[in-house]
């Protein structure tokens, strides 16, 4: 029930469809009922004896609650669909907001595969059991009570005879759902595992074709889908022994109705003053059937409950998720300056890690100071510039900007303030002005240029034919990686932040391309503290402070020349790379 109340929040603007709904459905089904009882007044007074003036009567009436039952199904068949797919557009954009708000660590916890699905497959199951909710289930207990009603009224001996399968079908129902859900849960898990293989693929296609894995992978997708397959088949084999068993009551109902009918009619010659009339039989009959169609469509909705069951709980968890970053009671709202201290900080992904990504990391940076990071694989330089504008929070000690924790701030002037230029560059589909104006969707024109002129990517840009105004495919795939890694820089200097923070942004570019944007930044935002993570000793040299990570921790801290002096790690890096240099000269 408490899963229930979270999604019905987002009915919201479809409450009066959601109602009428299931009332049209209402004025259907007293139609549909009123109609045998109908059809056995014009059999025994206008059909049997011959009155004309009866008939014609009655199958007026008739006629009319035939056309009212259909306008009220038209009308429900409106609200329904209404109000059904109004409920899943704002689920899936409840959910979508939702996600905005996680911090990395819940992405990384629920994983952008199984969100997608929950997105779409998910909310699609919860959409159609909304659906028969709304208008099945609403329709087949009404039908049940008021068939059962009118049916005792006629005979409430030949009424008892679908209360036999009654326990039948509870019992089997009842096994059914026990069975399948535990199922199902596997599939939408499984869909999971499916996405994830899509998106490497659809992302990795250039790879995949290069390598000329298309098979390796063909086979892969193959078989989580096998899997899938075989999941739905055992759940459909179970579900399938749902209609044989409603099948096997409705005629068995028929048959002792048959049988038990005729004999009350041949005994009283069908005379209704004495026992059962033919109309009346005929209505009975009718009245039967409704009764054990309407648990049939229950044990339907039964069944769309059970598949939609599972993917109810893991909506519910999204929309329960909280993120494990969120703002103060009291923020700060501004940042004074752009200094960084890290006090004895210790990081960890996981709570469960055998040892911390970072370890006891001391470390002060000056308002305007340009900082280099080098070090290995692994020696977590990203990690440590991430705590920066709270894209992780610390596990123990505290990172301190411009004199305050991070942790005090709003989140949204802390990340106001820092730019952050990611390993993996990300461009989005629409113009370059478009993307650049992520940083600042009020930039002017000569904003755009300037910070593109810092990037050194003006002059590429005026090489396409619609300039600023050509179009950037998915993924920015029809630019280079250098291009892709200048459009990112200019757009995170739109922000005129006092962190900005290159996580290894210029790998892309030519080592004169990589100079002239060190220049320009060390000329134009000199107030800006600038952390610069780089794989090469030139891309850093000329930093006030160079830091060396190993292993989780500050291996070495100092300028190009001490270094190279204290620093066996940077003394290596440096001369693997001059030899290098030297050998392509």
């Amino acid at each position: 029930m408490e899963t229930i109340k979270i999604l019905l929040r987002s009915v919201r603007q479809y409450k009066r469809q959601t109602i009428l709904a299931p009332l049209t459905v209402s004025g259907e089904v007293i139609m549909e009922v009123l109609i045998p009882t109908l059809m056995a007044v014009l059999i025994d007074e206008g059909i049997d004896p011959g009155n004309m003036a009866v008939i014609w009567k009655y199958g007026l009436i008739l006629l009319l609650c035939a056309a009212v039952s259909m306008l009220m199904g038209g009308l429900a068949g409106v609200y329904t669909a209404q109000a059904s797919a109004g409920f899943a557009a704002n689920l899936r954009a409840d959910m979508y907001r939702r996600v905005q708000g996680f911090s990395f660590e819940n992405i990384d916890r629920l994983s952008i595969a199984s969100l997608v699905t929950r997105m779409t497959t998910d909310v699609t199951n919860i959409q159609m059991a909304f659906m028969m909710i709304v208008r099945t289930a609403a329709r087949s207990p009404m039908m049940l009570i008021f068939a059962l009603i009118m049916s005792i009224r006629i005979d409430a001996k030949l009424t008892s005879i679908f209360l036999i399968v009654i326990p039948i079908l509870s019992i089997g129902l009842y096994i059914i759902v026990t069975k399948v859900h535990p199922v199902f849960e596997k599939v939408f898990k499984t869909y999971d595992k499916l996405n994830l293989v899509v998106e490497e693929n659809v992302r990795g296609i250039r790879v995949v074709k290069s390598f000329n894995r298309e098979d390796y992978e063909t086979e892969k997708f193959q078989a989580i889908s096998d899997m899938i397959y075989r999941f739905f088949v055992r759940a459909e084999k179970m579900i399938a022994f749902n209609m044989p068993i409603m099948q096997g009551a409705i005629y068995t109902c028929m048959l002792l109705l048959d049988w038990f009918g005729a004999r009350a009619i041949v005994a009283c010659g069908g005379d209704a003053a004495t026992g059962l009339s033919t109309g009346e039989f005929m209505s009975m009959f009718t009245y039967i059937m409704q009764i054990l169609m309407s648990l049939m469509m229950l044990s339907v909705v039964f069944v769309m409950i059970i598949i939609s069951r599972a993917s109810a709980g893991r909506i519910r968890e999204v929309l329960e998720e909280d993120s494990t970053i969120t703002d103060p009671q009291n923020p700060v709202t501004e940042v004074k300056d752009g200094s960084i201290r890290f006090e004895n900080v210790t990081f960890s992904y996981n709570d469960k890690a055998e040892r911390p990504v970072l370890d006891h990391i001391n470390l002060e940076i000056r308002s305007g100071q340009t900082i280099g990071i080098l070090g290995g694989t692994g020696s977590s330089k990203s990690s440590l510039v991430q705590l920066i504008p709270r894209l992780y929070d610390v596990s123990e000690g505290r990172v301190l900007v411009g004199g305050t924790d991070v942790r005090d701030y709003k989140i949204e002037v802390l990340r106001d303030a820092v730019s952050m230029v990611l390993q993996k560059n990300e461009l989005f589909s629409g113009t370059i002005k478009e993307n650049l104006r992520w940083g600042n969707e009020h930039a002017t024109d000569e904003e755009i240029e300037h910070a593109c002129r810092l990037a050194c990517a003006d002059d590429f840009i005026r090489t396409f034919p619609d300039g600023y105004d050509t179009n950037i495919e998915q993924g920015g795939s029809n630019v280079s990686g250098g291009q892709k890694q200048r459009l990112c820089i200019a757009r995170a200097l739109l922000k005129k932040p006092r962190i900005l923070i290159l996580d290894d942004s210029t790998s892309a570019v030519d080592m004169k391309t990589d100079a002239a944007i060190r220049k320009a930044f060390a000329e134009e935002i000199p107030d800006t503290t600038k952390i610069i993570i780089a794989q090469r000793v030139a891309s850093v040299e000329d930093a006030d402070l160079i830091i060396v990570m190993d292993g989780g921790r500050i291996a070495e801290a100092g300028d190009h020349e001490t270094l190279l002096q204290t620093s066996k790690i940077y003394r290596e890096v440096y001369e693997s790379q001059k030899k290098g240099s030297e050998a392509d000269e």
